[in-house]
């Protein structure tokens, strides 16, 4: 669960609910154990106020960080659909992989860069603003450090972090193939979870029972996404060069917008066993009827309610053109969180494009090529 609180460069910005959790436990990390022994002497309410300007301050350099990438995306046409700021952090989530090895190497080196930058100029405040008193002192110094640690981090050579995916650059620009660059990368980044797991596991033993939750919880991310991001450019490269005109269904289903809803669950919904129908006039595509429309209307007013006064209307509707791109439509399935797409050229319906058409055709791809 997210909550948006406004856009930035056309990109709309989102809180995780998982972000409060973080920026109160960085407070309190910082309030209760690091800052008393940094500034001893200063009472709760301080060290607390430093803890949480702090955490404010990471967070937002977090922000900045995303945003550098996003920009370096944006403006090489890779469209970016959200930065969400959650516990582990943030991500800038780019709906399509670079096309070049050398725009990956931009793209994932710009965040680790504008961190750099953020850790000198807090710094360069920090010397400055000693007539602001400890509060601004602990508060910009912290924010240096944590930047510096922010850009180190990310250069880790572990996939999907920037350094996993600069890694992944240079092994693609010299390979050439970037499904093999993506699977050598993978491997370290996998490789890498376990090491932070094994000294999570090692310093709760230790006793340092945070900071090793920390570690095991960074690493389980890392796996995660490494396999994630694996899985995504599998899909890209089946897909690569497959057009939805290629794949979709041209035999199409449709229902007149006048038929009751109680007929076409006997002539539609229980002979073809789809989850939703075109609803079409004339060759002109309506809108869409779906189970979940009709579960929507009380079942004793099947017999008097008509397809057009329960469908999902054409101005709703997620559409796509035949000459676009397979990938194009997955991503806005999975944008929308929808299962199909009705395939529209001149305004008339000429196909529908479902995720089973999608994986089907990734499918076949993988078995040609010989690839698991």
């Amino acid at each position: 669960m997210s909550l948006r609180i406004g856009k930035f460069l056309g990109i709309p910005i989102k809180l995780h609910f998982t972000l409060a959790l973080a920026v109160l436990l960085i407070a309190w990390t910082l309030a209760v154990g690091y800052l008393p022994l940094e500034y001893p002497g200063l009472s709760s309410i301080t060290y607390w106020l430093i803890g949480i300007i702090s955490a404010i301050i990471l967070f937002t350099s977090v922000l900045l960080h995303e945003l550098a990438h996003s920009y370096v995306a944006k403006k090489n046409g890779l469209p970016v659909r959200r930065i969400v700021l959650f516990i582990f952090g943030g991500v800038a989530e780019i709906e399509e992989e670079p096309k070049e090895a050398s725009l990956e190497f931009k793209l994932a080196l710009a965040g680790p860069l504008t961190s750099f930058t953020i850790a000198l100029i807090l710094w360069i405040l920090h010397y400055s603003a000693s007539v602001f008193g400890v509060l601004a002192i602990a508060s910009l110094r912290y924010g240096a450090y944590i930047n510096l640690l922010l850009g180190g981090f990310n250069l880790l050579p572990a996939f999907p972090l920037d350094g996993g995916r600069i890694l992944r650059a240079l092994i693609w620009y010299r390979k050439k193939d970037l499904l093999q660059a993506t699977r050598i990368a993978t491997r370290i980044g996998i490789f890498s979870s376990y090491i932070f797991i094994f000294f999570g596991f090692f310093f709760i033993i230790g006793g340092s029972f945070i900071g090793g939750l920390w570690f095991i919880l960074i690493g389980w991310f890392l796996r995660n996404g490494a396999e994630a991001s694996y899985k995504q450019t599998i899909v890209s490269e089946a897909l690569a060069n497959i057009l939805i005109q290629d794949i979709m269904t041209r035999e199409v289903h449709t229902v007149d917008p006048d038929l009751l809803i109680k007929d076409i669950l006997e002539t539609h919904f229980m002979k073809y066993k789809h989850g939703g129908f075109p609803v079409v006039k004339d060759s002109k595509l309506l809108g869409i009827i779906t189970l979940e429309d009709i579960k929507k209307i009380p079942k004793e007013k099947w017999q008097e309610t008509k397809v057009s006064d329960v469908m999902t209307t054409c101005e709703k509707l997620v559409c796509a053109k035949p000459n676009e791109s397979a990938v194009d439509a997955l991503m806005k399935m999975s944008k929308f969180n929808i299962g199909r797409l009705p395939v529209q050229e001149d305004g008339k319906l000429i196909g529908i494009i479902t995720r089973s058409d999608i994986l089907y055709a990734i499918q076949i791809k993988k078995e040609l090529e010989g690839r698991v």
